[in-house]
């Protein structure tokens, strides 16, 4: 009888572990999806920057005139007396 039970609590544990086993692979599927999709951005990024060489320095002015206007912002909020 001890050996029926150690059998059905050892069919549980394999119950279990499947289980936790085929969430783990869910979740490193989705992982490696998000990684994929993260690497074609790139790549589709990395190719429009090779084939259009104004594209990089128009991204340049945008990210200057951005770091321009973050720091007028962070002066005009520096000005504003905090009540």
């Amino acid at each position: 009888m001890a050996e029926s039970e150690f059998q059905e609590g050892n069919y549980d544990d394999r119950g279990k572990m499947e289980a936790n086993l085929k969430k783990d692979m869910e979740e490193l599927l989705e992982k490696m999806e998000k990684l994929t999709v993260r690497a074609t951005w790139m790549l589709y990024d990395c190719i429009a920057i090779w084939t259009n060489p104004d594209l990089t320095d128009a991204m340049q002015h945008l990210e200057d005139a951005f770091l321009r206007c973050k720091e007028q912002m962070e002066k005009k909020q520096q000005e504003v007396p905090v009540e």
